[in-house]
């Protein structure tokens, strides 16, 4: 399993962490995701390699902004 860290801007509450976390479930593969408004960090768990590219646009879709961390 892969678990890639990724800092979220602008959530403020329990709804932005459900609409990033819908987002980001979409994605093919993403088996797990935890999403913390009040620390801005989104985890991201995957049996293989994690898209960056598709994480970013789901986040993005959700009205948000998010970088990799590690």
């Amino acid at each position: 399993m892969t678990s890639i860290e990724y800092r979220v801007t602008g959530m403020t509450c329990g709804h932005c962490e459900t609409a990033v976390a819908q987002e980001v479930g979409r994605i093919s593969d993403v088996e797990g995701v935890e999403v913390s408004a009040q620390t801005g960090r989104l985890v991201v768990t995957a049996p293989g390699v994690v898209d960056d590219a598709a994480v970013l646009a789901a986040v993005g879709e959700a009205g948000y902004a998010a970088e990799r961390v590690s």
